[in-house]
This record gives structure tokens, sequence and C-alpha cells, in this order.
């Protein structure tokens, strides 16, 4: 089969390579319909996440068509079309039963990679590294799905593919964001970074009851994305001195109730903070460009929620003074797709939820490398760009 694969950093091609098996009797195989870019695969391609192997196939958000099935398997079958969330789980472990899925204890067979830096290790991810689990991507024409009883999840007929792609992962990753946040009536919610889940995040505050949401961005169709489609104020941070001082002006001093972070460790900015994060990242002497989650825990009112949706590393001058004498509680995780997919589905066949519109772009497998630079670059305002084997 063709698929789409990292050989080292900035270099992505599509190669021959072979087909999936079925290796336990759990799994089933799909046949890729859609899948599409996320912002945390630049940091692979960028060389951000080690443990990378020149043939790895990349990719993690996706759908498509069951086409064998493992002896195991009680609840999928062949012909249906599913959704699958990004993080492979076990569905019967600790983690799993207390639907902290993303840390499932049973599908990581790498675990040991993780285990000197995070203290245990998370479940695996497709295509995400060796320390992820090693499992091979969706950027592909097939892929094993493991446990698919608990992993796969049937799409409605009246769902398009593009309606269904993006809740494998954007979007179970921005209402969990906005779901940390535990927004009452009256809420303000500001959001770091209107791509595909900050934009999902947006629409979810405004679902769980939130009053208003601020959105902040620089790109300015993605700061239309967040007002038309989405319902958000917008700040644009290059039009305005400090992001902070603004928020407090748009919520009478106080400033936001919660705060959630959808832009991760290569964060743009101003000013001087921003310029250290470049110049220490460049040299290698941290992994993550730290300025939109300073800015969030400067902004959050006391007494506020900071959510972190954004992947992190290695952060310097992480301002841990300032969260604890706020008074701030923090929430961050990667996302626990299987817990929130069921509603999120539920909220699509409604038609309160339409996250179609992150597809600005769309190309065939074989075109990958180049819809990734788009990606990557922002080029023509894209926002996502989805692969069709």
């Amino acid at each position: 089969m063709r698929a789409l694969c990292w050989n080292g950093i900035n270099d992505l091609r599509v190669e021959t390579v072979p087909d999936p098996e079925i290796l336990t009797p759990g799994d089933v195989i799909l046949r890729v319909t859609m899948s599409t870019t996320c912002g945390s695969d630049l940091h692979l391609i960028d060389g951000l996440i080690p443990t990378m192997e020149p043939g790895d196939i990349i990719g993690h958000e996706f759908m498509g068509e069951v086409v064998e099935v493992g002896p195991g398997v009680r609840n999928v079958r062949k012909g249906e079309r599913v959704v699958v969330p990004s993080f492979v789980v076990c569905g019967q472990c600790w983690y799993c039963q207390h639907d902290l899925y993303s840390l499932c204890d049973n599908t990581n067979p790498n675990a040991r990679m993780q285990e000197p830096v995070l203290g245990h290790h998370t479940a695996g991810i497709y295509g995400y590294s060796h320390a992820f689990g090693g499992y091979a991507g969706s950027h592909a024409q097939y892929v094993r799905v493991p446990f698919a009883d608990q992993d796969c999840f049937r799409v409605p007929d009246g769902l398009s593919d593009e309606q269904a792609l993006f809740l494998s992962d954007a979007a179970p990753t921005g209402f969990m964001g906005a779901d940390f946040c535990n927004i009452q009536p009256g809420d303000v919610v500001a959001v770091w970074g209107c791509g595909g889940v900050g934009l999902m995040a947006i629409q979810s505050a405004y679902l769980l009851g939130a009053e208003r949401v601020i959105a902040i961005d620089r790109f300015p169709e993605r700061l239309q994305l967040a007002r038309e489609r989405a319902g958000a104020e917008t700040i644009n941070y290059m039009e305005v001195d400090s992001v902070p001082e603004t928020l407090n002006a748009m919520t009478g001093g106080r400033g936001p109730d919660a705060c959630i972070d959808a832009v991760g460790m290569e964060a743009h900015g101003t000013g001087i903070g921003a310029a250290y994060d470049h110049v220490k990242q460049a040299l290698r002497l941290q992994s993550d460009r730290g300025q939109a989650l300073r800015e969030a825990i400067i902004a959050c009112r006391k007494g506020g929620v900071l959510s972190i949706l954004g992947v992190y590393g290695v952060m310097d001058k992480f301002p841990l003074g300032v969260v604890m004498n706020k008074g701030l509680t923090v929430r961050t995780a990667q996302q626990h797709g299987q817990k929130y997919l069921p509603r999120l589905l539920e909220h699509a066949e409604r038609g309160e939820l339409d996250p179609s519109y992150l597809a600005t772009h769309r190309f065939s497998l074989e075109e990958a490398p180049r819809g990734y630079e788009m990606f990557k670059t922002k080029q023509d305002g894209c926002v996502r760009a989805v692969f069709v084997p």
C-alpha cells in the first residue's frame, strides 16, 4: 500500500510499504477513507519529538471502512464506516474504567521509553513516535486498529466523512479542554489558538454554557472563522500591546474565568519573551516556546481555571508562582476521545456541531507532503489539510 512516511526533519515522502495485517484477535483493518493533519504532527516534522525512525508512517486523526475483522471482535462489522480516536485504549484497565483513556495502562508496548522522563507511561497513539507505542499511522491506504471494540465508533448514515473526521481528535480535544473549565452560567472563556482544536474548544465552550468566548490568534482568516463559524470575539495579538491587558479591559478588569491553551510548544508571539524562546529553542536548550501559555496564566482571573491542550515538552520560564499566588486550577491531558465521542456524535447528528468547515484543503494521499507544507506554513488560509487515499 501507499503511505506517508517520516524520513527525518522536514522530510516526508509517500512510499510503498507492506499492508497491515491482523495481529491479535481484537484487531480490525480499516480502509482509510479520510485522514487529516494535526498541529502536533508538526512537532514530529520539526524534530521536537524523539524516538522517530525513518520510514515511520505518521497520522493519527482518521476514519475509514472496516474491511477485515479479527476473530475476537464483537461490536464492529465488516463494511461499517467508523471514526477512531487517536489514542489506542484497552477499555479494561483502571485508567480506562475512570475515563482517563489516554493514560491506558495496556496499549503502549514501549512504556519503558517514557517512564524515565514521565515517571509513568501513557497509552499508545497512532503514528506518533516509538515512545508512544510505535503504531503505524493513518496517512495510508489501510491501517490496523487494535482493541477495535473499544476504539471504533460507528458513523451515523446522516453524517458526511468531513463531519465525522474531526470527531477523531480535534473535536474531542477541544471539547475536553472546555469540559476542564467547569463552565458556569455567565462565564467568559479565552482560547489561545484558532486552529482546528482551538475552534472546536470555542464551540464546545458555548455548548457547555459559556456566555462569551474570546479567541486569540494572528491570522486574519482564522480569526474570521472564530467569529463567523464559532461565534467568538477575537483579538489579533499582533495588533495589541498586551493580550492580558486587552482581556482585562474586555472583562471589566477581572480577567477570563477560564483560559484554554490550544497552541502548545511552537507558539509565536511578540516582545522579548518570544525572542528569548526562539533563541533557546534554536540552540536546543529547550523544546518549547511558551508565550501563549504564559499569557494565559497572567490573563486568567484569580481562582480561575487554566486548561492546557497544547503539546509540551520542556519549557523555560514557567511562572509557577503566578499559578500558586492566583489560586489557579490547572487541568491538562492528552485527549480522552473515547469518553467524549458518543456525545459529540449526538451533537453532530442534531446539527449542533459541524466541524466540516475545518477541512479547508483536500489532497490525494500522493500529494500529502505538499498538504503538510501548506498546513505548516498556513498557505492560502489552510486550517486543516485532508487526505483522501
